[in-house]
Order: C-alpha cells, then sequence, then structure tokens
C-alpha cells in the first residue's frame, strides 16, 4: 500500500535557507497536528506563515534544520542538494504469524519530501523575490492538499487526543540519497 507523498522542490540560498526551512516544517505541522495546538506567525521574505507555538516542536524543527544545514554545508556533496522528509504514522497492533499480539507497531499514513538545492544567486532581489514566490506557492500546496479530499481521508482515525499530536512525527534528512539525523 502506498502512503500519500507531497512533494516541494525549494531553491535555497545561504542567507535564508535556514528560515525558510524552519517556516515550511511550520507550516507543514501546523495543518498536520492534530492536537491543541497554540498558533504563531512567522514572516519570511514578506510572506506570513502560519507554525506552531510549542517549544518541543520549535527545537525538533530547529535540530532537524540545523542537521540538514551542516550536511549540506560540510558534506561532500557537489551538488548542495538533499531532502527533509516529514512522515506522520499511526501505532497499530503488531501481530506474528497466529494473530497473536506483539505489541505496536508505526505504520506511515502520509510523507512530505522537501527537496531543497543551494544556490548562488546572481542577484540578491531577484532570489529574494523568487524564493518568496516559491514560499507562497508552497504555502499553497499545503494549504490545498490538507484541505482537500485526499488529504482529509489520509488521516487515520484519532483514537488518542492526548498531547500535540495524537500520531508519531519523524523528521528526517537526506543527502545524496543517505539518511542522516
Amino acid at each position: 500500500m502506498s502512503i500519500p507523498t507531497i512533494t516541494i522542490d525549494v531553491a535555497l540560498d545561504r542567507r535564508n535557507a535556514k528560515e525558510v526551512l524552519h517556516a515550511i516544517l511550520h507550516a507543514i505541522l501546523f495543518h498536520r497536528l492534530f492536537g491543541t495546538v497554540k498558533p504563531q506567525t512567522f514572516e519570511v521574505l514578506d510572506v506570513t506563515v502560519p507554525g506552531v507555538a510549542d517549544p518541543e516542536m520549535e527545537q525538533l524543527i530547529s535540530d532537524k534544520v540545523d542537521i540538514f544545514w551542516k550536511a549540506i554545508e560540510n558534506g561532500t556533496s557537489t551538488n548542495k542538494r538533499g531532502q527533509i522528509l516529514v512522515t506522520f504514522s499511526e501505532k497499530r497492533p503488531k501481530k506474528s504469524w497466529f494473530q497473536v499480539y506483539v505489541g505496536e507497531e508505526e505504520v506511515p499514513w502520509e510523507q512530505w519530501i522537501i527537496n531543497g538545492e543551494m544556490r548562488q544567486p546572481k542577484s540578491d532581489k531577484d532570489f529574494d523575490t523568487t524564493l518568496a514566490s516559491t514560499l507562497s506557492r508552497t504555502l499553497h500546496t499545503i494549504l490545498t492538499y490538507t484541505s482537500s479530499e485526499r488529504g482529509r481521508v489520509a488521516v487515520p482515525l484519532i483514537t488518542n487526543a492526548t498531547g500535540i499530536s495524537p500520531f508519531p512525527i519523524k523528521i528526517s534528512s537526506k543527502i545524496d540519497g543517505v539518511e542522516i539525523g
């Protein structure tokens, strides 16, 4: 069974990369956390981005963006490309061959892939305008998908409503096809 996968492509520059990736991750989580979420907004390149005002989520996002950034900057990759993957899962009972309950397993129900590529802009102003437009389109993609029938159907039944998210969340990065962090 294949899970819905939403892909976002973004060209980044050194000045704004962390801030833009931070904003995109916040926007995805804002639309996919189903617990009590305290909203916040960010201004990134004159684009207002929704976010989650939760210390644990903010730390998780910062840590994952930092891991991605360091891998791109310090890595051996010559193309300066990578991915940040956000996977939402649900916990289901795991059974053995004889239908005996042996614990729980995490089964993914949706994945977001952010393809990031670092570039050296010829003009900061032109690149900022292009990046702001890309960020706006990304927010539109997130909102359109999460509010669509396909996006709503992907969400499993919420059986545990404690905490900020009833579902396990995994954020990881890939550089040259190798998963890090």
